[in-house]
């Protein structure tokens, strides 16, 4: 490549395709490619943060499709944090990611029980992955709480357990574990529990899906 008539190196030529972009301006340059990409798209004005955030954590417009939303449950979620709601996650991952300063503002906190010693060992004496054993525990919590599942879709199928026994009464579910076994089917059964949910329909997820959903519902507070 060549500038002004002089040949530059590989490094040199580089930095001139590379958008000269501010650390700051990057995410805000991000949201604005999104939204340019999804302008024939027709979005609920409350699901819209949702989705673009996903996208954005993910760089895959999949999601535009594969995320399904129970009526009215993005303005459900944001009442209960307001109401002072604690997010339980199923891995590190995903409660390292989400803005728990933003969240303490309103009196909630995240929890990750799955490096409890008292998990691991309920896990082992049940025979069932400490997924099952840190929902349990959560289930045993006197206080109003967000589901964000975005790795172990045995967590998910055992709080659909806990729903239908009456044990546990979330004010909603993030349901977006990704993989290939019982992934799917999990899914689908909490978008059968009459809980509020969000879940990323098929086999894509991951705990920074969850993540981003969460700061999504948060910040538009």
């Amino acid at each position: 490549m060549k500038r002004n008539g002089e040949e530059i190196g590989m490094d040199e030529e580089y930095k001139v395709k590379l958008q000269r972009v501010l650390p700051e301006e990057i995410e805000r340059r991000s949201f604005e490619i999104i939204t340019e990409e999804l302008k024939d798209a027709v979005l609920d004005e409350k699901q819209a943060p949702v989705i673009k955030r996903v996208i954005h954590t993910t760089a895959d417009f999949d999601y535009l499709n594969n995320l399904c939303f129970s009526e009215n449950v993005v303005e459900i979620l944001q009442n209960a944090i307001r109401n002072g709601a604690c997010i339980v996650t199923d891995t590190q991952m995903a409660k390292a990611g989400i803005n728990k300063k933003r969240l303490a503002d309103y009196g909630g906190e995240v929890c990750c029980f799955m490096s409890d010693e008292d998990v691991a060992q309920a896990a082992k004496r049940k025979g069932c992955t400490r997924a099952v054993a840190s929902m349990d525990k959560a289930a045993s919590l006197e206080k109003d709480l967000i589901f964000a599942i975005g790795n172990a879709p045995t967590a998910l199928v055992r709080l659909y357990e806990l729903i239908r026994q009456g044990q546990i009464h979330p004010a909603g579910i993030i349901g977006v574990p990704v993989g290939f076994v019982n992934v799917v089917e999990a899914k689908e059964l909490i978008m059968s529990a009459g809980v509020p949910y969000i879940v990323a329909r098929g086999r894509k997820g991951g705990s920074n899906v969850a993540a981003a959903i969460c700061n999504a519902v948060i910040y538009e507070l």
